[in-house]
């Protein structure tokens, strides 16, 4: 797929570094273009995470995790429900964010990253 400008879901430990978060977004996004990250709001007050969108100079969006888990995505986990009330941070991060998507990039885990991203629709 060409380069295109995207919204990246992210879901991470906590005190997960700007430097891991950083290298797993070149690995597991490629050549497309970030223009905004999203994530749960428990998460959104990252350090590290907050540091990378400073950096990549895109805004950080957060969802409760009522507004994640109303968003149908490919790959819910009932892990990840159980630890965040939701089963899914990453696409539905992605898809709220990117006002409904499409998914490009499908939840995958990079770094202990979890990713998934949303082509951006200006």
């Amino acid at each position: 797929m060409p380069s295109a400008e995207v919204v990246v879901g992210i879901g991470l430990r906590p005190r997960t570094s700007a430097g891991t978060i950083s290298a797993a977004l070149r690995e597991g996004v490629g050549d497309h273009r970030i223009v905004c990250l999203a994530t749960i709001a428990q998460r959104s007050t990252e350090p590290g995470l907050r540091a990378v969108a400073a950096n990549l100079g895109v805004p950080l969006r957060a969802y409760s995790a009522g507004e994640l888990s109303t968003v149908a995505v490919l790959n819910p986990a009932d892990r990840t429900r159980s630890a965040v009330g939701t089963a899914s941070v990453a696409e539905a991060a992605a898809l709220l964010a990117a006002d409904g998507g499409p998914l490009v990039l499908p939840k995958r885990v990079v770094h202990g990253v979890v990713l998934a991203a949303a082509l951006f629709a200006p």
